[in-house]
């Protein structure tokens, strides 16, 4: 694999002991109504403290950082994605398309990829994301296509080589369409297979506990590409290597349909029959469920990931966030594929995410702070992360800095109010773990330019056939 940045071993984080203050920032937002005006200060990896207005830190500091023009944020966290779809985006033939044709016209398309191509795909995603603020990313890779059995290996390469964190889930398609699915039978596996590969990937990867970087989870894809036995299987796995469940569920009325066709059952009824309907589980789009079924899920605590450009895009259905959150579902976004969202900018889905929810449930319920809030601490408790999406002390430094000196926030008053409804669309400084990963809108020892020129060439390669 080509080396399109450096090993992280070449940017190790500052001495144990070290403190560095984040000094008095233009703003801050810690999610969780910890007043941050003097900044904090990061040790080890943590936040230290949190520095109130007009005050200094408790203990003595080695180093400090002038954030008088920056916009503090925790570390975005995204929720869903498939990193090697930024290589079909705005793709003609599917540009006006919704899900179902979506899918049919794209999965040939997905049955050429390459290690090459995933690599490249992976690294282009990660660094979009990274530029835009988010530290933590988790991608739903399903397509294991023969000579790709080693997807999630190349992806976990390329999340240490940009320093960030990831939770890379196993993937799978075992329904094709000769057994009355929708992905074509290149694209599928065997149950065996796919549990062997998950089992193999749990043990060597999966970090546990506070501060860890890979986290691998299991993924069958959807009701419509995955077999019943495939899903139990799944999550009795997962319940014996304790780790989390993700599948794409009532994203569309067309899947309802299939779930009521094939099963006799409608989603969450079909979910709870295969073992899924548990605090271990989160649930990508999440649109269409009735009220009793949004009870259910959250007495289950089963967590839902709102990806809204997604949604937009593809004109699935609005997600009910307020009443999801108010029935106990931890809520997150997620920017989707780069098929159906065509980029993957976590602040830009912030944005999304609060205009689309006011067109459900007016401004004043949706405020700026509760779409960053699902972006950061409520993106963090779908994935299961208490360490992070907030600022506060004992969290994982992983923080987002803005800048607010383009024209478009000229005349801006509010900073935190400024950077969704002015557009923020990048990161002037980002830190994972205490050491700086993106500093004056650049990816420390990336070469963007030639990441843009062979993931193009690598774009127009794969849907040339």
């Amino acid at each position: 694999m080509s080396n399109t940045a450096p090993s992280p071993t070449t940017r190790q984080p500052t001495p144990a002991g070290h403190r560095l203050w984040i000094k008095n920032p233009l703003a801050a937002f810690t999610a969780n109504g910890l007043d941050a005006s003097g900044g904090l200060v990061v040790s080890g990896g943590r936040i230290a403290e949190v520095v109130g207005a007009g005050k200094q830190p408790l203990a003595p500091w080695d180093e400090t950082f002038d954030a008088g023009n920056h916009v503090l944020t925790p570390g975005l966290v995204n929720t869903h994605h498939h990193f090697y779809q930024t290589l079909t985006r705005a793709w003609s033939p599917v540009a006006n398309a919704e899900l179902f044709p979506w899918l049919q016209n794209l999965y040939p398309v997905w049955a050429r990829l390459t290690p090459r191509d995933l690599e490249l795909a992976t690294t282009a995603a990660l660094a979009e994301l990274l530029l835009s603020g988010c530290t933590t990313a988790a991608d739903h890779h399903y397509l294991f296509p023969q000579g790709l059995e080693d997807a999630i290996d190349i992806q976990v390469e390329v999340v240490r080589r940009l320093g960030m964190r990831a939770t890379l889930t196993r993937g799978s398609m075992s329904l094709g369409q000769n057994d009355g699915g929708l992905p074509p039978q290149s694209t599928v596996q065997s149950t065996e297979a796919i549990l062997e590969d998950s089992e193999r990937l749990i043990g060597r990867y999966h970090e546990r506990g506070e501060g860890a970087t890979i986290q691998i989870a299991l993924a069958p894809c959807s009701p419509f590409s995955v077999t019943r036995e495939a899903m139990v299987a799944s999550a009795e796995m997962a319940e014996k290597h304790d780790v989390r469940l993700h599948t794409h569920l009532a994203e569309t009325l067309d899947e309802e349909d299939f779930c009521l066709e094939r099963f006799g059952l409608r989603t969450v009824d079909y979910l709870d029959s295969v073992g899924w309907l548990t605090e271990r589980t989160w649930l990508g789009h999440g649109i269409h469920f009735n009220d009793a079924e949004i009870a259910r899920l959250g007495a289950a605590g089963t967590a839902v990931a709102h990806c809204p450009t997604s949604n937009m895009r593809l004109a699935s259905g609005t997600a009910r966030v307020l009443e999801l959150e108010a029935a106990g579902v931890p809520v997150g976004l997620g920017v989707d594929g780069s098929a159906s969202n065509d980029a993957s900018n976590m602040i830009l889905e912030a944005r999304q995410a609060l205009y689309l929810q006011r067109l459900r449930y007016g401004a004043a319920a949706v405020t700026c702070e509760r779409a960053l809030g699902w972006a950061t601490k409520g993106s963090a408790r779908v994935l299961g992360r208490s360490d992070l999406g907030e600022l506060a002390p004992g969290k994982q430094a992983d923080l987002a800095m803005f800048r607010l000196d383009e024209l478009r926030f000229s005349g801006s008053h509010d900073p935190i109010a400024a950077l969704l409804l002015c557009g923020a669309d990048k990161a002037d400084r980002v830190m994972v773990g205490g050491v700086w990963r993106v500093k004056d809108g650049a990816i420390e020892g990336l070469d963007l330019a030639g990441l843009i020129s062979k993931h193009s060439q690598a774009a127009r390669r794969l849907v040339a056939g």
